[in-house]
């Protein structure tokens, strides 16, 4: 026999963990400073402190799972940016403009720092960052073919650079470096041509 071998248990631990995670995330966007302490995402979740420790393990966990559903969440804007660009240069500049204005960004500068000092949590970051990279990925190939634009590199180094040139801006402005986003090219990190752009 065959079919969904959930358990309610298993469904309510998922649902508790989702509830959790969303919780985090909303608070964490809300503050553009600072963390919420366990007790106010608890709160905010309907649960009891002590069921974030024993669904994430620490408090640190729960923050890399909460920013990286933030930022995906936000991905959704970034995209429609991009449908929306009648040509590669607009596509560039309007990608560009709106990840470095993205509200999920320093959240998840602020999971990769967590993990700098917490090797437990390099796994639970590794996982997320691909999951951002393969969706970026399958975006890049859609636009691409859709248009008949080119890349002067494999899609998936377009998606790694873009995002590592981001990411690492944003950790950079967290760790107090003086600038702004105009200081960051992040339009030119992609290579997105037109047929009339290339030589």
């Amino acid at each position: 026999m065959t079919g969904d071998t959930s358990t309610p248990r298993t469904e309510r631990t998922r649902s508790t963990r989702q509830t959790i995670i969303e919780a985090a995330a909303r608070l964490g966007r809300e503050r553009s400073g600072g963390q919420p302490s366990v007790a106010e995402i608890a709160e905010a979740a309907g649960v009891f402190p002590n069921q974030i420790t024993y669904h994430f393990g620490s408090k640190d966990s729960l923050l890399v799972h909460a920013a990286f559903l933030a930022l995906l969440h936000d991905t959704r804007r970034v995209e429609r940016v991009g449908r929306q660009a009648a040509d590669p240069e607009a596509f560039r500049r309007g990608i560009a403009r709106v990840v470095l204005a993205l509200p999920s960004l320093p959240l998840v500068a602020g999971a990769l720092a967590l993990g700098i000092g917490r090797s437990e949590l390099a796994p639970v970051i590794d996982r997320h960052l691909q999951l951002l990279f393969r969706q970026s990925e399958r975006y890049l190939h859609t636009i691409l073919d859709s248009r008949g634009w080119t890349a002067d590199r494999p899609i998936a180094q377009e998606a790694r650079t873009f995002w590592s040139a981001a990411l690492g801006g944003a950790l950079l402005a967290q760790a107090g470096v003086q600038g702004s986003a105009a200081d960051l090219d992040l339009a030119g990190t992609l290579t997105v041509r037109g047929a009339s752009e290339i030589d």
